[in-house]
């Protein structure tokens, strides 16, 4: 089917990957690609490091709302992922991606604390563990069900209060 859907036959696509398992792993690989250059652009701007957490946050956002690909990627992989042995190495990949985001965020944290622009009342790692799981948390209510919100109306709300959970005024 994909190779029909892209005008080839289906040589080209066993020539370059081995199986269904290697395709999807790909495709997932490319379609994670914009979330990667969030977590670096997020690491670019450390001498502003709650801007970084409040641009990574909208940017994924508006990724979610504008990007088809990036979403359905995440939708695939949330909602319509059999968690099987085949899928390892996406798991463990997708694993790595969320230890990159944390960090990313924690680092951000602990230099906002450290700048004194935020409370160090709550360690970085927990403030940043809240804002990856707001954002998952958001992500996995809209594509299992887009119509209990409308994203790209109410991404301003949940920034604001994904901020105000942090206890970024």
């Amino acid at each position: 089917m994909i190779a029909t859907e892209a005008g080839y036959s289906r040589g080209p696509i066993y020539w370059h990957f081995k199986n269904k398992d290697d395709l999807y792993q790909a495709v997932l690989a490319i379609s994670q690609e914009p979330l990667e250059q969030l977590v670096n652009d997020m690491a670019n701007q450390s001498n502003q490091p709650l801007l970084a957490i409040e641009t990574f946050t909208l940017r994924w956002l508006d990724l979610l709302v504008e990007d088809a690909w990036f979403r359905q990627s995440f939708e695939i992989l949330l909602n319509k992922t059999e968690l099987t042995d085949q899928m390892v190495p996406t798991l463990e990949r997708e694993r790595g991606l969320t230890l990159s985001i944390v960090e990313g965020l924690q680092s951000c944290f602990a230099a906002a604390q450290s700048k004194g622009q935020l409370s160090a009342e709550d360690h970085p790692r927990r403030l940043a563990l809240l804002v990856y799981t707001q954002l998952m948390g958001i992500t996995q209510s809209w594509l299992f069900a887009p119509d209990l919100f409308e994203l790209a109306v109410d991404k301003a709300f949940f920034l604001q209060h994904i901020r105000r959970s942090c206890g970024v005024d």
